[in-house]
């Protein structure tokens, strides 16, 4: 796919944006180039992994949630599990996992990256089959979701 160009309201220049970037700041409703064509989404969500074989044992609960720890914000160096992004994790018996996530406001500059890392993640997890990570906006996220332990770190930053 060809990049597609967001005005940059400082100075007439554009700026390139990939698919994956241009579909989520549609999602937001913040830019919809060809409105007449493609319709403003209302869902962002990054997939990963392939169907799990019948014979494999779907993976514990505890090693997708490590997966999901070795993914952090380049911005803040906490994990996004510890920092509260991961609102839900359901882990069907086929085991396909889907995550609902959101993250520290709309406008995160690696908003279109995230998810898809996370979906990446969990779908290295022995056991684990295809991976949905869906970003939604509500609840908010707020300070008071992260870990305790990562309220710590924040502070030593």
């Amino acid at each position: 796919m060809t990049d597609e160009k967001l005005n940059n309201d400082n100075n007439d220049t554009e700026t390139p944006i990939g698919a994956t970037e241009s579909r989520l700041l549609q999602a937001m409703g913040i830019f919809a180039e060809n409105t007449e064509e493609v319709q403003p989404l209302t869902d962002f969500v990054a997939y990963a992994g392939e169907t799990l074989n019948t014979t494999e044992n779907k993976a514990r609960m505890f090693d997708i949630i490590e997966a999901i720890r070795g993914v952090s914000d380049p911005e803040i160096p906490i994990n996004v599990y510890d920092m509260g992004l991961i609102y839900n994790i359901d882990q069907h018996d086929d085991g396909n996992v889907f995550i609902d996530m959101t993250l520290t406001a709309p406008t995160c500059p690696i908003a279109g990256i995230l998810p898809q890392q996370v979906a990446d993640a969990v779908a290295t997890v022995s056991g684990v089959g295809k991976v949905e990570v869906k970003l939604i906006w509500e609840p908010a996220w707020t300070p008071d979701k992260m870990t305790d332990e990562a309220k710590e770190m924040l502070e030593l930053l």
